[in-house]
């Protein structure tokens, strides 16, 4: 995660204080998990929920390296939380929701399980021009699984949550009330640009999923041929690549 990343998140659990019970939804590796868990202290509690197994198994790792009792883990599919209603202070969602197939249908999990006038706060990335490297890998990804391109906003895709306006009208939607969302520009800032594809290549994200169909040696080449469209982005301090986040919060 970048300091700028990292940031954002703290502007995410900001709404979270010592004693809260914070519902962490597609928690993933857990590195927000943590902060969040040192954040309540040991009179809260975080419930980390992730589709993956495999990947909330490291995470619960994470936290028992970290020394932290007051985490628990759930493996859970967002859009089927199994949590019981209305029984969380706060409610975190970081560069998840826009994976969904159905955003709304998340949303009105995470709703139905914070209790009257809870916090909720999600971190999806914005539009496409602003996120020139994540539509590098996915076009490079695409024409390499030889399939033809999809649009940026078709839900479950990385971008899907960044048309201006459309977060905050499923929000509203999913019954939440004092909803704000802020645009941050939140640089990739890493030594090069394969530091930021080895990032890439650690995380559950599509990009992994669409070439998963290919053999090893393709794979490679389309790796290869990412880094070296991402090495426009190097610097004389290393490789910086543009990125913008929308942070929105709201009540329930």
């Amino acid at each position: 995660m970048t300091d700028i990343t990292k940031n954002v998140t703290r502007a995410q659990w900001d709404r979270a204080g010592p004693g809260s019970r914070v519902l962490d939804v597609a928690a993933g590796a857990g590195e927000q998990t943590l902060m969040i868990a040192r954040r309540v202290g040991p009179t809260g509690s975080v419930l980390a929920t992730d589709l993956s197994p495999a990947i909330l198994a490291l995470a619960e790792d994470n936290a028992q390296d970290a020394g932290l009792s007051n985490v628990q883990f759930q493996i859970a599919d967002g859009e089927d939380l199994q949590v019981q209603p209305a029984s969380f202070d706060a409610v975190v969602c970081r560069l998840g929701l826009m994976l969904f197939g159905d955003p709304m249908s998340g949303l009105g999990e995470m709703h139905k399980a914070l209790k009257p006038d809870g916090h909720i706060c999600t971190m999806v990335f914005s539009q496409p021009e602003h996120n020139p490297c994540i539509t590098i890998l996915m076009k490079t990804a695409l024409q390499h699984a030889g399939l033809p391109p999809t649009n940026p906003y078709t839900p479950g895709g990385l971008l899907s949550l960044g048309r201006p306006g459309l977060i905050d009208e499923l929000f509203a939607a999913a019954g939440f009330r004092n909803v704000a969302t802020t645009q941050i520009n939140a640089p990739f800032r890493m030594p090069s640009a394969k530091a930021y594809l080895d990032f890439v290549r650690s995380s559950a994200s599509p990009i992994q999923q669409i070439l998963g169909r290919l053999d090893e040696p393709y794979r490679e080449r389309a790796w290869a041929e990412m880094e070296e469209e991402l090495s426009i982005y190097t610097t004389p301090w290393g490789w910086e690549g543009p990125n913008e986040l929308l942070l929105t919060a709201g009540r329930r």
